[in-house]
This record gives structure tokens, sequence and C-alpha cells, in this order.
């Protein structure tokens, strides 16, 4: 296999097969696929990137097991002229110092090869009259030089010479010099963000209004950023101890360890869950048996299978939550009568939690598998965010991850199925399915299966129109509800479900809107939703 393609081990032999010949007369790869297993194809999207996609019969679509180039800014062109790609942003391109977005080439709909336009038109040549309005340089870091395409290399005794060269040429945009002189014209293209310590240094011309003093423009950003930095920090130390409080519960000095995680012994553990005798569900990784403490304390206990090859019995100790998981409550054939302020409260406490795991934790941590079967309620409905056994830890200086599609389907992002590398929005899309649930008190699927417009394609259209929304959710569950809470929960999750995960809000900014420190305009209707529901409308009409 090759290094670079960790997805070449993770599919079965029986199913695909790799050779690779390298001889004096040639060199070439093959790969064999048994067809009556797997149809597979290769492809290659605008964006340059070559996917491989597999038939999946169960989905009835094809899902990707590998992309290549992996990295987004890898790909040709990717961000335009003029425009940094950063692997470890959201976004990743952003527009260079003097230069602004150039909103033809469609930035707003989360394609960035438009590129961006200077602000300040350069002044032709070096010996102009109004030495006060000379072009000037600053400094760019970059991981490499930019294409050579529109190149050149010149004698220059000095970096100094190199720079008066660049200035004598109108068409001249940059230089770089390192024992020889290098003049970029044009446009400057596939520019990317240094990773560590390594990359160059480029010298970008630009107005010589580019250069005036911004001391009076700096300070204030400066002081907002440390005050923000000082409530985030806040924050995470209240969360952090918030987490840890129901862990004081059950400690024990003799087996406490570093970082308030607590060990026990399996005939400990045996104990307390009566031999295992109290069974509380079933999950993706093994069976969950009620126990109680000495002190009293109900706690769950995960046995987890496939692990019966290790010589210890590997064990997983919760926090005992009496009712249930969400699903449960709202899902039964006779579920529990949930108000609208227990539901409010149900979809904001989710929405923190999913806030911690994005944006408070050291590493990124995107779940994977949002649903109502993954969230569970205590004693007060408060919910909890659970089996994190799909879950993908990605470092702060990586933003996305490419792997295989995962997640259940209903609430998986349109770029699981794309094949794009996913980020924290795949986990803003399924809450957003979740919360219309959690409002609805009914399955989203459960719609087509009624031959019934697709409920969340419902809200947005009636959200667009200015109907009443309050009239789509049950007459009980809306009896004592908050209109604007209401509101404020359908426009949220309208947003959560668009296409472009770039239009999508963080799940911080979700929690301040939920919570009405925010406003938001109205979504528009998730075009990508709506082909799924006029398809399965089609289907059924079809069948029937």
């Amino acid at each position: 296999m090759f290094t670079g393609m960790p997805e070449m081990a993770s599919y079965p032999k029986a199913l695909l097969k790799y050779e690779f010949v390298d001889n004096d007369q040639e060199s070439y790869f093959i790969y064999h696929i048994n067809e009556t297993i797997l149809t597979a194809m290769f492809l290659m999207e605008v964006s340059g990137q070559v996917k491989g996609v597999a038939w999946l019969e169960s989905a009835q679509d094809w899902v990707p097991f590998f992309a290549v180039p992996k990295a987004q800014c890898s790909v040709y062109f990717v961000c335009g002229s003029f425009a940094m790609c950063t692997e470890n942003t959201f976004t990743f391109c952003s527009c260079l110092r003097g230069f602004n977005k150039q909103y033809e080439g469609n930035w707003l709909y989360g394609n960035p090869r438009g590129g961006c336009t200077r602000k300040a038109k350069l002044q032709c040549g070096a010996n102009s009259s109004r030495n006060t309005e000379i072009d000037g340089f600053y400094t760019l870091s970059i991981a490499n030089l930019p294409d050579k395409a529109s190149t050149s290399s010149i004698v220059a005794a000095s970096a100094d010479a190199c720079k008066q060269a660049c200035l004598n040429n109108c068409s001249c945009v940059a230089y770089f010099y390192d024992d020889s002189c290098s003049l970029w014209y044009g446009d400057l293209i596939n520019l990317v963000s240094p990773d560590g310590s390594t990359g160059h240094v480029i010298y970008v011309r630009l107005a010589a209004s580019e250069f005036f003093s911004g001391s009076t423009k700096t300070g204030k950003p400066l002081a907002v950023w440390a005050l923000t930095g000082g409530a985030i920090l806040i924050a995470i130390i209240v969360i952090a101890g918030v987490l840890l409080v129901p862990m004081k519960k059950i400690y024990n000095k003799r087996n406490k360890i570093e970082g308030c995680l607590v060990v026990f012994s399996f005939r400990y553990l045996r104990t307390v869950t009566k031999n295992f005798s109290e069974i509380l569900g079933r999950g993706s990784f093994g069976s969950v048996y009620k126990g109680i403490l000495p002190d009293g304390t109900l706690v769950a206990v995960k046995k987890l299978d496939g692990l019966s090859q290790e010589q210890s019995m590997k064990m997983l100790v919760y926090e005992y939550m009496p009712n249930g998981s969400l699903d449960r409550n709202i899902f039964a054939s006779t579920p529990v009568e949930l108000s609208w302020n227990v539901r409010f409260q149900i979809a904001l406490g989710v929405a923190k939690g999913l806030s911690y795991l994005h944006e408070g934790c050291r590493s990124c941590i995107i779940h994977c598998d949002i649903k109502p079967e993954n969230v569970l309620l205590d004693a007060s409905f408060k919910p909890k965010i659970a089996d994190f056994g799909l879950a993908k830890l990605v470092g702060r200086d990586f933003s996305r991850v490419l792997t295989t599609m995962r997640g259940t389907v209903g609430y998986l992002a349109p770029e699981w199925i794309s094949g794009t590398a996913i980020t924290p929005k795949a986990d803003v899309f399924s809450y957003g399915m979740l919360l219309f649930e959690i409002m609805s008190g009914k399955r989203n699927s459960a719609w087509h299966q009624q031959k019934m417009e697709f409920f969340p394609v419902l809200v947005a259209t009636r959200l667009q129109e200015g109907g009443d929304i309050k009239a789509l959710f049950d007459s009980e569950i809306m009896q004592d509800a908050n209109l604007h809470e209401v509101g404020r929960a359908c426009k949220v999750a309208c947003w959560c479900i668009q296409d472009d995960e770039n239009t999508r809000p963080a799940m911080g900014e979700i929690v301040q809107i939920l919570e009405g420190l925010l406003d938001i305009d109205l979504p528009p209707v998730p075009s990508y939703l709506q082909v799924l529901a006029d398809r399965s409308k089609f289907s059924s009409y079809e069948a029937s």
C-alpha cells in the first residue's frame, strides 16, 4: 500500500486487491474489484479532487471511500487570485492584506475561486513625481512559493536591488530574494499558509495608501480580543467545573488517578451491578447495566463487546440518567408529555454540549452521530450527549478530517455523501435535524411515511412566506409555548441544515441565538433537502 493512502488498508482483500508494477519498461498501479460484491468508480470533481466511491445497496447511493488530495489547499487554484488557503480554518480561503473578496466569484455561496481584488490601484513605476504615493511591500509567509507560470528570474546583487526591479515594472506584484531574484507578474495563485516553522517569505506589492499608520485603529480590536479571550477562559473553567461535579459523587481515594477519572475493579463492578442483572439497554459497542455504589449513587456500567482477546474486561462507568434516551421520551407509542419549556431546555442543553466539544475542549471533537438515541436525560430532563463510539478527535491545527461515511441516515450532512472532508459543521447539520424532531415530537422520516410534505422543508418554506409557524406543531406542545423561542428555534434548525457548511452557524453562535443574545436572518429553503423530499414523494406516489 501507499503510506499516504491509509484507506487502502481499511477494506478487506476480498473486496479490493492492489498491484504495483515497477520495472525498466513501465511503472503503473492496478486495483482489482470483486464485481460480485462491490461496484466502485473513480471520478474527478470540479474542485480538482479525485474521489473513489462505492455503491451501497442499503443506502441506494454512492458512498466515498477515499479522496485525493486530502488537503483542500492542495487543489489547484482553490482560492482564486490573491487569496491565502489555510487548512486549519472552516472557510479555508481569505484575502491577502490590501485585497477584498470578489463577490461575483460566488464567495457568498461557498465558492471562493473568483479570488480577491485590490482595494487601491498600484502606482506604476518607482520614479513617480509624487514620492508619497510610491508603492510599498509587505512580508508574507507562505508554505511554498506561488505558481511559477508568471514569474521570471533576474540578476540582482541584493534584496534592495530585487525590490527596485519589481517597482520598475508596472506588472510586478511580488518579489522573492534568496541569492537570486524572482519576480511575479499578474495574479498570485496557490498561496498556502505555512505549517509551523517551514515555509518561505515573499514581498507583496501594495499601494502606498495601504501602509498608513493604523495605531489608532488597532488598539480597540486588541482590547476586544483580550476581553473575549478572558470570557472564553472563564466559560471553559465554569463548564469544566460543571462537568466534573458528577465525578465527585463516585470519588474514591484509593482508586482516584490524575485527571479526576476513577478506576474500578471488575469484582467491584460485578457487585454494584448485582452480577450485571439489570440491563438498561444496548449501545453500538456493548450492553449497559444499572449499578448502585455503596453511598447510594446510581451508575450505568457499559461492558464493551469485542474485547475478549484481551486479558482484562473493559468497562465504562457513567452517571445514571433516570429518564433514559430522548427518543424513548418523544417517539414511544405512549410518549412522555414534554412541555415546550422542557423541549426547549433540552435543545439548548444539547447545543451547549456540542459547543463545548467543538470549541471548549483542548482538541476539537466531532461527535459524528448526533441523534435522539444519543441524548440522555437526567431526573430533571437535563440532556447529556452520549455514545462517542464514532467521534473523531481533531487537533486545533487541523480542522477537517476525511473519513468513511458514518452516523445515522436521516441525520447525515450532505458532505458525508459527497466525500468531502468533514468539519464540526457536520454535527451542526445533525443538530438541526434533531431540533426539528424535538420541536415536533415526530421523526423527520415519519412525514415521508405518512405521505406528507417533508417537515424541515415545510418549516423553512413557512418561514419564508411569513406564515404561522405555530400551526405546524402539535397544539398540545405549543399550548404554553414562548412564540419568540419557537421562532428562534425554527430559524436555527433551518440554518443548521443548509447545503453549504460555510453558511451553517457554529454551535457557540447557536447557543447565543437560542438564548436571545444574537439575532439571525430568515434562512433559505435548503435545496438539498428539497430534492430529497421531492424524490421521496415521487417514490411514494410511484409505489402507491
